[in-house]
C-alpha cells in the first residue's frame, strides 16, 4: 500500500499530488490520500479520483484501522469538506481549553500505556485534526507493526513518533493552523485556526530526536511568529528557542516561516544572538509593492521591509535571509513589478522563491478584478526567476572569505564533505562543500572559510571543529 501525503496550497502542488496518486495506483498497489489536498476537497476528490481512498484529518487518530480497511478493500465514504477555522474558538486563548477532554492516547491504542508528559489528544504530538508530516507515524489502534515499544512500555520520552528517514536534520512541528486572512491563501480554511504545541511536548521531542542522532532541528508551522499566543504568552518563542538550543546533542536550531508583520525586536534579538540558534530569517514577504500587499491583506512595502532587514543585520551582519514572492497577482502593474525589482536588488537575500499567482477556491483574491492571463503570469515568473537566480549567485559570491559553521551531512570523497552553513536551510538553500585534511562525519560541526561560490553553493576550507 502507498500512503500519499498531499499538498493543497497552490495549483502546481495540487497537480503534483494528483500525479503521485495516479502513479501509485498505476503500480497496482492500494492507495490512500492524506494531507491538505485530501482534507480540502474530500468527497469531491474521491469522485474524481476513485483510485485512492481519501482520508480526513479526523481519521488520523485511528489511522491504523483506516489503513487496514484500505488493505482489505473496504472503501469508506469520503468526508465532506468544511471550513476548519470554525472548529475552535475565535479567541486564541480559549483554544487550549477547548481541546481538553480528548481521550488519552492509551484509550485509542489498547496496550500502549500513557507515559508522563504524553498529552491527552487523539494524536500525541500534533493538534487534533492536524496533518501528517513525511517523518511521522501516528499511533494507530494496532501499533504492533510500527511501534517497537508495544507489549512492553510506552517510550520513556513520552514521544509517539517514528522517523521514516535518517539523517542529522529533522523537522519539529511547533504549531498548526493560521489565523491570518491573506486574500490569496486558502490554507486557514482547511488547516484550521492556529494552535501551539506546549513547550514540554516540543522539548521532549527535541530530546528524543537528539537521542536518535539528529543534530539540527528545523522548527516548522504555518506561522512560527504566532507561537504561544493561544497559550497566553506572545513571547513564548523567545523563551523556548534557548531551551531547544541547549538540548544535549543538538548543534543547531533553525526556525522557518516568520511573518514580517509579527517579527518583534525581541525575537530578532534571540534568533540573531542565541548560541545554537541559526541566525536565519525565513521571512514571508510575498511582494514589495505596498499597493499589492494591501490587496493581499498583508503588511509592508519596500521601505518597511528594507528597514526590517537593516534591523536584522544590525544584530547579525552575516544573517541568512530567504523569502518567497508572488507575481501576477490581480491588478499587478508595471509600477508594482518595479517596486519588487528594486527591493530584490537591494535586499541581498540568500534564497528567493518566485511563484506565479493562481486562483484558489474560496479565496477573496479569486474574485478580484484585474485578473491576468496565464501566459502573462508565466512571463513574469520567468523574468523574476532569472533575476532571482542572478541575485542569489551574487549574494553567495559576497560570502567568499566569510567564516561559516557548517553542519556536515555526507562525505563526497577525496577529502570533500557536504554540509550546510547557518544561512542554508535543508533542501532549498544550497550546500557548502568543505575541504578537510582529517575525516569528518555526518553530524560534525566544523568552522570553515569560504573560498569560492557556484550559484548558491559554496566551497570552504575547514579551520577547526566547533564545540558548544
Amino acid at each position: 500500500m502507498v500512503l500519499v501525503n498531499t499538498c493543497g496550497f497552490i495549483q502546481a502542488a495540487k497537480q503534483e499530488s494528483i500525479d503521485e496518486l495516479l502513479s501509485a495506483a498505476d503500480s497496482g498497489v492500494k492507495v490512500a490520500a492524506v494531507g491538505c489536498l485530501a482534507e480540502r476537497y474530500g468527497a469531491d476528490l474521491a469522485a474524481e479520483l476513485p483510485e485512492a481512498q481519501i482520508l480526513s484529518f479526523d481519521d488520523y487518530g485511528d489511522i491504523g484501522a483506516r489503513l487496514d480497511d484500505v488493505l482489505a478493500g473496504k472503501r469508506r465514504p469520503a468526508h465532506t469538506a468544511r471550513d476548519r477555522r470554525k472548529l475552535l474558538p475565535i479567541t486564541p486563548a480559549a483554544r487550549q481549553a477547548s481541546r481538553a477532554g480528548h481521550p488519552p492516547v492509551s484509550s485509542l491504542a489498547p496496550g500502549v500505556p500513557s507515559a508522563p508528559g504524553v498529552p491527552s489528544a487523539p494524536h500525541p504530538h500534533l493538534a487534533p485534526h492536524d496533518d501528517l508530516t513525511p517523518h511521522d507515524v501516528l499511533a494507530p489502534r494496532d501499533l504492533g507493526a510500527v511501534a517497537p515499544w508495544v507489549g512492553s512500555a510506552a517510550p520513556a520520552s513520552g514521544v509517539f513518533r517514528r522517523r521514516l528517514s535518517g539523517g542529522v536534520v529533522a523537522p519539529l512541528k511547533i504549531a498548526s493552523g493560521c489565523d491570518r486572512r491573506c486574500t490569496f491563501c486558502a490554507i486557514p480554511s482547511f488547516r484550521g485556526a492556529f494552535v501551539s504545541r506546549r513547550p514540554t511536548e516540543i522539548l521532549a521531542e527535541a530530546r528524543w530526536l537528539a537521542a536518535s542522532g539528529v543534530r539540527e532541528l528545523l522548527l516548522v508551522s504555518e506561522n512560527s511568529t504566532s507561537y504561544g499566543k493561544d497559550l497566553g504568552n506572545l513571547r513564548l518563542l523567545e523563551e523556548v528557542l534557548p531551551d531547544l538550543a541547549a538540548t544535549e546533542g543538538i548543534e543547531r536550531v533553525r526556525i522557518s516561516y516568520l511573518q514580517p508583520a509579527e517579527l518583534r525586536p525581541g525575537l530578532v534579538d534571540v534568533i540573531a544572538s542565541t548560541p545554537g540558534v541559526a541566525p536565519y530569517f525565513d521571512l514571508s514577504f510575498q511582494h514589495a509593492s505596498g499597493r499589492v500587499l494591501r490587496a493581499m491583506r498583508r503588511f509592508g512595502d519596500r521601505e518597511r521591509f528594507g528597514a526590517l532587514l537593516d534591523q536584522i543585520r544590525a544584530k547579525s551582519p552575516e544573517a541568512g535571509v530567504r523569502s518567497n514572492f508572488i507575481v501576477g497577482f490581480p491588478g499587478e502593474t508595471a509600477a508594482d513589478l518595479k517596486e519588487l525589482e528594486l527591493f530584490l536588488a537591494d535586499a541581498r537575500l540568500d534564497a528567493i522563491g518566485i511563484f506565479g499567482y493562481s486562483d484558489e477556491d474560496g479565496t477573496e483574491a479569486a474574485g478580484l478584478g484585474g485578473q491576468l492571463e496565464a501566459k502573462e503570469i508565466s512571463r513574469r515568473v520567468e523574468d523574476f526567476a532569472d533575476l532571482a537566480e542572478e541575485l542569489m549567485a551574487q549574494r553567495a559570491a559576497d560570502r567568499v572569505d566569510e567564516t561559516v559553521d557548517v553542519l556536515i551531512e555526507a562525505e563526497s570523497g577525496d577529502g570533500l564533505f557536504e554540509g550546510r552553513a547557518a544561512h542554508q536551510a535543508p533542501e532549498v538553500d544550497g550546500v557548502t562543500t568543505v575541504r578537510a585534511k582529517r575525516p569528518l562525519a555526518a553530524g560534525d560541526m566544523v568552522r570553515a572559510r569560504v573560498q569560492s561560490s557556484d550559484g548558491v553553493d559554496l566551497t570552504a576550507d575547514a579551520i577547526q571543529p566547533v564545540r558548544r
